[in-house]
């Protein structure tokens, strides 16, 4: 195999000097249209590539995305959601020449610092924001100091849909919980059961109200009976389980739906598996185990997520773009016979 070619190479094929050549790498609308396309003819000819980390220094570009790697979750089961979303993100924005970098924060706090840290040193060009929730800090100061970002996941608390300084990318809680009460509705059951979180999740809130509205919209029971048909607790296998007790020693429930995978076990190791049970993530214990659940398609997600950095937006709402600041994802029911528990009957 021979030597790469150089920009002396393309200089010389071109017949310019090897400012030209840069300069038609690097800023082509200073060039004449007739000599940019005799030089990017040379680079195609000769199958020249530009040099990654110098054109990084002679940019001021990193070409990284930061994004913070969640800890690990005590049940092991909803963390998986954000492992599969940073797989997608990271082979996604290899294909475009990108790196991913991971960095680790305690809190919201240690969050921003780890943003000042990295784009002071000019690490990184844009972040990825996950978690989001109701007046996170963490978008403040992203705005507040002119940093490129997306979230995966709304700005909760605040017009949502149309936030003028915030581009963002989410599944559509709403819709999929919507689905999948619909799916025990069409098999003609009516007490449909919620197992979700407090009040004040942005995120759960959102799934309630699709379980909510399917059941008000078909008048499956009434409304006496159906405050009674939900359960909150915190995420997690024990919470769901000892959710599922409460919720089941006050109402004769016929099927349950939840707002995570770790809920919906829960819920079906407190009732054996003798109710169906559908939950939410459709994480790797789902599919092991056999119960329903709701998929988020994370490559979408992750497509979105990487359209709004890299696009006519680039990570920063601009005016005159007419393009949309967000992408609403619909996630997918998918349906199993039912779970494999022990003690199952």
């Amino acid at each position: 195999m021979g030597a790469q070619p150089t920009v002396s190479d393309v200089a010389d094929a071109a017949g310019v000097s090897r400012q030209t050549v840069s300069n038609v790498l690097n800023t082509p609308a200073i060039v004449r249209p007739e000599t940019r396309e005799r030089v990017e003819e040379a680079i195609r000819s000769l199958g020249y590539r530009p040099h990654a980390s110098a054109r990084r220094l002679r940019t001021q570009k990193s070409s990284t995305i930061g994004i913070r790697l969640d800890p690990m979750t005590r049940d092991g089961i909803s963390g998986s959601v954000l492992d599969r979303f940073l797989h997608a993100l990271t082979e996604q924005a290899d294909r475009k020449g990108l790196r991913v970098l991971l960095f680790t924060a305690d809190d919201p706090q240690d969050e921003i610092e780890q943003f000042r840290r990295l784009s002071d040193g000019a690490d990184v060009d844009a972040f990825v924001l996950t978690s989001t929730f109701h007046g996170d800090p963490r978008t403040e100061w992203l705005i507040e100091h002119g940093q490129s970002f997306v979230t995966f996941g709304r700005p909760w608390g605040i017009d949502d849909m149309t936030d003028p300084l915030h581009l963002w990318v989410d599944v559509d809680g709403r819709a999929g919980l919507r689905e999948a009460t619909d799916h025990f509705l069409a098999l003609g059951l009516r007490r449909i059961g919620y197992l979700g979180w407090p009040a004040g999740s942005g995120t759960g809130d959102d799934r309630r109200a699709g379980w909510l509205e399917a059941m008000r919209d078909a008048r499956a029971v009434d409304e006496t009976t159906l405050a009674t048909l939900e359960e909150a607790a915190e995420d997690g296998v024990p919470f769901g389980a000892e959710a599922m007790r409460r919720l089941a020693a006050r109402v004769d429930v016929e099927a349950v739906v939840c707002a995570s995978d770790s809920l919906a076990l829960g819920a079906l190791t407190a009732t054996g598996g003798s109710i169906p049970v559908i939950g939410y993530d459709d994480t790797p214990v789902a599919a092991s185990l056999g119960f329903s659940s709701v998929r988020q398609p994370l490559d979408e997600v992750a497509s979105g997520v990487l359209e709004l950095l890299t696009g006519a937006h680039g990570g920063r709402v601009q005016s005159s773009v007419d393009d949309p600041r967000h992408r609403l994802v619909t996630p997918q029911l998918v349906l199993r016979e039912g779970a494999t528990l022990l003690g199952a009957r």
